[in-house]
């Protein structure tokens, strides 16, 4: 861009900023860069301007590059939620399709700001993963490279099974709280009782040690002995935990502590991308519509207008195989819209609602629900229908549309988005068969596991567990478990 279009560039910045504050956006300070292809691509793959080094991205990197080399794709969009909200302009866009780039991550910031899901992320992550980065280059320069990147192999074939909701990260800082002993559900689980001159007393009723008490509240040695076997064999841990990360973090017999604070590492960046995963659709489908709206209030000459409309309608393209988050997303904004600002007779009536709160239902929609509920609650039948969705899958060797019921296709939408479409597995046992190994479960809900890909994450399991992993799951209806001993995979169904 020369300097004329950059100048062109900055004052169509600060108008689209304008007329976004004009809406009622409440986004966060916003940081616009432009910069050549090879570095935007390089974010794209890394995900973040900086982060530490691995070989998949430098792979991302040149899949990406050379798909744009070759015209087949562009990255038009690279906004990164923090505070302040930095957002990275391709230079070779044209001016107009940098000015809705621009329109575009002013939806995504407010989005970032305002949504419950994104509540919780650290807003400084730009220097915390800087940081993370130097650290993990400290290990490597301390225990070699190839130790490092083996364990950072295994850590993002695992990083995604976190559990980021709210009341999970309560209780996991209240257990690190209290050590790990409380974390076995042995003797130590529960915090010894403030001592008091009472104590005799109490022990009464619990057949405690009994000082200064009667035989009746004092346990004899034998029965002293059987509860603390039974105590110490105490399931670990307590309840299946589905932050499968966390539990290997603290829970690992085999790794050292450098290793456990690189996992952690891994982990504090994926629950950093989780909202992310679980609000694609209502986050793109969000900034979809502001940039258009934002658009339509610029002054653009003719043929701007002709090349904007050629633009956003190849961004929200419905697909023929897929679901676009920009096009339903998009749509159902709208729809939201819509019907709040013109409710139909009924809905008045059984509602209460009334005409011209189109704009506060849309504000108070994007700040409270997450992807499933956003389809749950607001893609209607007469959405569906509008949309042309349907279900389809291979029927003997054809490709066959399936299910057209309204319901169904909602629900099977809602199932691909549930847990940031993740498969949910959780740790039931880390002492199974009473030898230290390791027992997953899969949350089974109709959708099968992806065998292959299942059979290649265990041997990383392994490595950082130490012992046999064993994950029970659903195949053809029957019951399974898969079991990695550390040299071959086997499967028994049960």
């Amino acid at each position: 861009m020369n300097q004329a279009e950059m100048q062109d560039l900055q004052d169509g910045i600060e108008r689209i900023m304008e007329i976004a504050n004009e809406f009622g956006l409440k986004y966060f300070p916003m940081r616009f860069e432009v910069c050549p292809a090879d570095i935007i691509y390089t974010f794209g793959a890394y995900g973040m301007p900086t982060r530490y080094n691995h070989w998949s991205f430098g792979k991302s990197f040149h899949r990406m590059k050379m798909d744009y080399d070759f015209g087949l794709s562009r990255i038009y969009e690279l906004v990164v939620n923090s505070d302040p909200c930095y957002a990275f302009l391709l230079d070779t866009n044209s001016v107009l399709e940098n000015k809705t780039v621009a329109a575009h991550v002013l939806g995504h910031s407010d989005f970032f700001r305002n949504n419950a899901a994104f509540a919780m992320t650290s807003r400084d992550m730009v220097d915390r993963m800087a940081s993370n980065a130097q650290r993990i280059h400290s290990y490597e320069l301390e225990y070699g490279r190839d130790r490092v990147e083996k364990l950072l192999d295994a850590g993002m074939a695992l990083q995604q099974h976190v559990d980021a909701s709210r009341t999970g990260k309560q209780w996991r800082t209240r257990a690190e709280h209290d050590g790990k002993a409380a974390l076995s559900g042995g003797p130590e689980a529960t915090p010894s009782r403030r001592q008091t001159p009472y104590d005799d007393l109490w022990n009464l009723d619990g057949g405690g040690d009994g000082n200064g008490g009667t035989g009746a509240g004092s346990a004899s040695s034998a029965d002293k002995g059987k509860a603390d076997t039974k105590s110490s064999r105490r399931k670990i841990p307590p309840f299946p935990e589905r932050d499968v990360m966390w539990f290997l973090i603290h829970h690992s017999p085999i790794l050292e502590e450098w290793e456990r604070d690189v996992l952690s590492l891994l982990r504090e960046e994926m629950l950093y991308f989780w909202p992310q995963l679980e609000t694609k659709i209502m986050n793109e489908g969000w900034a979809s519509l502001w940039h258009l709206r934002i658009m339509r209030e610029l002054d653009l000459p003719e043929t701007d207008a002709v090349d904007f409309a050629k633009m956003h309608s190849g961004v929200v393209m419905p697909s023929r195989t897929s679901i676009n988050p920009y096009h339903i997303g998009l749509a159902i904004w709208q729809d939201i819209e819509k019907r709040w600002d013109k409710p139909s007779k009924e809905e008045r009536e059984r509602f209460g609602r009334e005409p011209g709160q189109g704009r506060n239902k849309i504000f108070e929609v994007r700040e409270m629900e997450n992807d499933v509920s956003f389809l749950r609650n607001y893609l209607t039948k007469e959405l569906v229908e509008e949309l042309d969705l349907y279900l389809y899958e291979k029927v003997g060797n054809e490709w066959r549309i399936v299910e057209k019921d309204w319901e169904k296709i909602r629900d099977q939408i809602c199932a691909s988005r549930t847990n940031g479409g993740i498969p949910l597995v959780a740790v039931n046992d880390g002492d199974y068969n009473q030898n230290g190994e390791l027992y997953l479960k899969h949350a089974y809900e109709g959708v099968e596991l992806d065998i292959k890909y299942m059979e290649h994450t265990m041997p990383y399991l392994h490595q950082l567990w130490g012992r046999n992993c064993h994950l029970q799951s659903v195949v053809e209806n029957r019951d399974v478990v898969f079991t990695y001993d550390g040299k071959k995979m086997m499967r028994k169904f049960m």
